[in-house]
């Protein structure tokens, strides 16, 4: 059960955030975008270090000095995995008008759709190898700690939802298909972290090196596309702000609960 509600707090997340559509008429004040770009960068950061960096190299402790191992190659294994989806798979990001990726002819709904999912991957993979080191019982995990993992991905969840409904709503669609948008595009998670789950008894050995692999995920995500977001003229300064304040929340989720 606890597995469950780890798994669905996520999305319960995105959901709550595409629900805005109904409450806002425009798109969300730049400002505050920026603020949220950046808090949902802290979050991710904070998580990656916090809930699966430093778990990996706990469960890592019997190679001793070389317990760095599996962390650094499932960091850099990670970051090269986005690295490529980014290269073959084309998509177009909310607030952008030229799509990256492959030359395509697919529609631009389908393309920024495909951008919110490959933003998502990582998200999901983290939530399920955590719940899936937990099961294992792998040393440096607990539920406090996944459940923290849980509840800061679904804090930046949150904007990401209403950015993008409110974003189909300014594009002309109704608000009920712009909030079904919204919590399509985080659908991917829930369905990445139960893989994940699934596979535990085949991948129990390689745990340390996915927990590093989400981290390195999520750490390009935040590098790649979070960050240059946030910090763009005008009112750059906001999103550091906002990353700020989401490195430290998650921070203290985590030690809190953990």
């Amino acid at each position: 059960m606890n597995i469950v509600f780890g798994i669905l707090i996520p999305f319960l997340g995105t959901t709550l955030g595409a629900a805005c559509v109904y409450f806002l008429r425009n798109e969300l004040n730049p400002r505050i975008q920026k603020m949220l770009l950046g808090f949902a960068s802290g979050v991710m950061t904070a998580a990656s270090v916090w809930s699966l960096i430093i778990p990996s190299i706990d469960s890592s402790h019997a190679m001793g000095t070389f317990s760095f191992v599996p962390a650094a190659a499932g960091i850099a294994l990670g970051i090269a995995f986005l690295f490529f989806l980014d290269e073959i798979i084309p998509h177009l990001h909310a607030h952008s008008e030229k799509p990256e990726g492959p030359e395509s002819h697919l529609p631009q709904k389908t393309m920024m759709f495909l951008a919110v999912t490959l933003h998502n991957i990582p998200e999901g993979m983290a939530v399920g190898v955590v719940f899936a080191a937990l099961a294992a019982e792998s040393p440096g995990v607990s539920l406090a700690a996944a459940a923290a993992l849980s509840i800061g991905i679904a804090v930046q969840n949150f904007p990401e939802g209403a950015i993008v409904s409110l974003s189909q709503a300014e594009k002309g669609q109704s608000r009920h298909k712009a909030f079904a948008y919204g919590v399509a595009s985080g659908a991917v998670e829930p369905a990445a972290a139960v893989i994940t789950i699934l596979l535990k008894s085949v991948i129990a050995a390689l745990l340390p090196y996915l927990l590093s692999f989400a981290a390195g995920a999520m750490l390009y995500v935040v590098v790649e596309e979070l960050i240059p977001e946030a910090s763009r003229e005008p009112h750059s300064n906001l999103g550091t702000i906002g990353f700020a304040s989401g490195f430290i929340l998650m921070m203290i989720l985590d030690v809190a609960l953990g």
